[in-house]
């Protein structure tokens, strides 16, 4: 797998997407805060669309972004269950009495919740990726929870590239995060910055996991 391939496509797909179309950009910027649109959108980059698509027919934009956010709170039950039981148990320590040991208790099984919180939400996040992208594909609520299908997917591409391909993407995103972080500290300017790019970045991001998902030969 060729991940500065990928990086490189992605960007240029991205930069693509808005470099001199304004009211595009614009609208684009709109659907960040209307969020199911910009979920939307993102379908249609999952789809394989080359180049980027045009920001056409809001309604079923919004209609597939409603969509894809119930196929992303389901895949999130898991987390939230794990989260529901960890701090609901430390909650009830501190509110069982408030001695030095049901507080350190508390503490403790706190912090073993957020633990096993991130370990569910990697290990989910994996599968829920391809998931997402299956999911743009068919059509399909059940093609979305097809794990089967998914690990399949995934084992032909290979885990290992995988998650390589998921830890470059998390690194340039926390890369481009620190920067935005600092331009936030521009007054009014900084935050309007932000507020243009985040687009761009979800287009980046989407286009570079359907690289991801389109380097193996499994079907959609």
């Amino acid at each position: 797998m060729d991940y500065g391939s990928m990086l490189g496509n992605s960007f240029g797909y991205a930069k693509e997407a808005v470099w001199g179309k304004w009211m595009k950009w614009i609208f684009l910027v709109i659907a960040t805060i209307i969020f199911p649109l910009i979920m939307g959108y993102i379908m249609e980059i999952y789809r394989g669309k080359t180049p980027a698509p045009e920001f056409e027919d809001w309604i079923k934009l919004f209609i597939d972004g409603i969509k894809l956010f119930i196929v992303q709170i389901i895949y999130a039950i898991p987390v939230i269950i794990v989260g529901l039981i960890f701090f609901g148990g430390s909650l009830a320590l501190i509110m069982s009495g408030d001695s030095e040991a049901l507080t350190a208790a508390a503490a403790g099984t706190m912090l073993l919740g957020t633990l096993v919180m991130l370990i569910v939400a990697f290990i989910i996040g994996l599968i829920a990726t391809f998931g997402f992208i299956r999911f743009a594909r068919t059509d399909s609520f059940g093609e979305a929870f097809n794990i089967s299908a998914i690990l399949a997917h995934i084992g032909a591409v290979g885990w290992g590239s995988y998650i390589i391909a998921l830890i470059v993407l998390w690194v340039v995103m926390v890369a481009i995060g620190m920067v935005l972080g600092i331009l936030m500290m521009i007054p009014f300017l900084g935050w309007l910055i932000v507020l243009f790019i985040d687009p761009v970045l979800m287009i980046f991001a989407a286009r570079y996991m359907t690289h991801i998902y389109e380097s193996a030969a499994a079907p959609a």
